[in-house]
């Protein structure tokens, strides 16, 4: 199951138009008919994304975007709106209001499945972050929110230079930020730690093949350390769905299809700065506070004492949203050889190195943890089965095609790790009870451990399910 969308329009025809669209695409779709019906069905069963009508018999989009925003388990849940493209004030209204886009009617499909992926993509990346935070505060760790500030920094590019001057000229007077501009050639030189923009604007020109080849800069932007979470909004001088959808796949945060408009670009650019600052808090409140009592002062890596609720938050959270996820407990081989042979200061060093390719091999959602001498613990959310032995299998390489070079070695030593995984949530095993609680699938991993150290070591095991 790709993601829940909730569509809510109260005529049938739209909602079956939209709902053949969704389902070929394999997202798992559910209706409502008024705003009333939809906000108490996202708070039963909480959306990945919600699609509504501009006009419902008992309000708006705009007004349902309010309501679920008095909420802080559906205040973040993405809302896109699908009206009359030539509706201007109810399309800013929408807007104002916190609505992610407004499609007009009818609708696209390209464009839709683009910005839904997009979307959703980023719903689950700051719902996991949302996660680790509920566990710091279980924990007591978490910082209190700050207030946001209004002002930005706001790059637009394009290798029209005189275009980007009459863009900016006029949206200097609605939008309270530091404004510069940039060619699409000269960017990533003039991208610095002590000054990045919260914000870059991309202005596509209006030759398909020119416009294609700008969009690269979005990929070159998302793989730069520094510049990998600042917003980016493409804005196209051209409508085309199939360019659109391609920026949002490359990881655009929002995207204008029908031109220049000052008013609607700066509510975008205030949407986006908005969301990238609460990112920001979401990530600094895990990093910051007490350390220690969450991290391996070692490794870096989350210890037990954080990695046991966040095991058992994400079980909860699985059971919720019917997706699966993975849970592999990795050991290293023939450990304690290495503290005998060459010293406990290199058998540091290989624990060290085995944390940075762990990280390395995963996905910034997933967690990995270091909860015993040489055991680690990684949780891997939205995971099947068949993902999850991809990334297993992958760790083993990683861990033993390269040797590791250790102080109390003259030569690289090589190291090897035996990993058992488990599946709970949607998916797991269907023909089994899915509702497992998260030490339950520890336990399961760990007996798979087992079974792959006394297999030879260095593989990985599924573990099976009780019967």
């Amino acid at each position: 199951m790709q993601g829940k969308i909730l569509i809510v329009d109260a005529i049938a025809t739209n909602r079956i138009v939209l709902k053949v669209k969704l389902k070929k695409a394999y997202y798992d779709v559910s209706f409502a008919a008024t705003m009333d019906d939809a906000v108490k069905a996202v708070r039963a069963d909480l959306h990945d994304l919600v699609i509504s009508a501009f006009a419902l018999p008992d309000g708006n989009a705009a007004e349902l975007r309010r309501v679920l925003a008095t909420s802080v388990a559906t205040d973040h849940i993405p809302v896109i709106a699908i009206g009359h493209h030539e509706d201007v004030a109810q399309r800013m209204a929408a807007l104002e209001a916190g609505v992610h886009d407004v499609l007009p009617q009818p609708v696209n499909e390209t464009l839709l499945l683009g910005r839904v992926r997009s979307l959703i993509r980023a719903h689950n990346t700051t719902s996991e972050w949302r996660m680790r935070e509920d566990t710091c505060r279980a924990l007591g760790l978490a910082e209190p929110e700050t207030g946001f500030e209004d002002q930005c920094r706001c790059v637009l590019v394009s290798a029209d230079t005189p275009q980007l001057q009459t863009f900016a000229m006029h949206l200097r007077p609605v939008l309270r930020a530091k404004l510069t501009l940039s060619s699409t050639a000269n960017l990533m030189s003039e991208i610095t730690i002590d000054a990045l923009p919260d914000v870059f604007v991309l202005v596509l020109p209006e030759n398909a093949t020119a416009a294609m080849e700008d969009l690269r800069l979005i990929s070159t932007l998302r793989a730069n350390a520094s510049a990998r979470h600042t917003g980016v909004i493409v804005l196209q001088t051209r409508p085309d769905a199939g360019l659109g959808a391609h920026a949002l796949d490359l990881g655009a945060d929002d995207l204008m299809t029908h031109g220049f408009d000052a008013a609607e670009l700066a509510l975008r650019i205030k949407a986006v700065m908005r969301r990238k600052r609460m990112g920001e808090q979401l990530r600094a409140s895990v990093r910051t506070g007490l350390q220690a009592a969450v991290f391996d002062p070692l490794t870096g890596l989350y210890n037990r004492r954080y990695a046991m609720p966040h095991l058992e938050r994400i079980s909860q959270h699985a059971s919720k949203t019917e997706r699966s996820f993975a849970v592999l407990l990795a050991d290293l081989d023939h450990f304690k050889r290495i503290n005998d042979i060459y010293g406990h200061s290199s058998g540091d060093a290989v624990l060290v190195e085995v944390s940075n390719r762990l990280r390395s091999s995963l996905r910034s959602s997933d967690m990995v943890a270091r909860i015993g001498g040489e055991e680690f613990l990684v949780i891997m959310p939205a995971t099947n089965l068949a993902e999850a032995q991809k990334a297993a299998l992958r760790i083993c390489g990683d861990i033993s095609a390269t040797s590791f070079v250790v102080p109390g070695s003259s030569d690289p030593i090589t190291v090897t790790i035996s990993i058992g995984m488990a599946i709970g949530g949607g998916d797991a095993h269907p023909e089994q009870d899915c509702q497992k609680n998260g030490m339950t699938l520890l336990d399961e991993a760990d007996c798979a451990l087992y079974a792959a150290k006394g297999r030879g070591r260095n593989q990985v095991k599924p573990g099976r399910p009780a019967a």
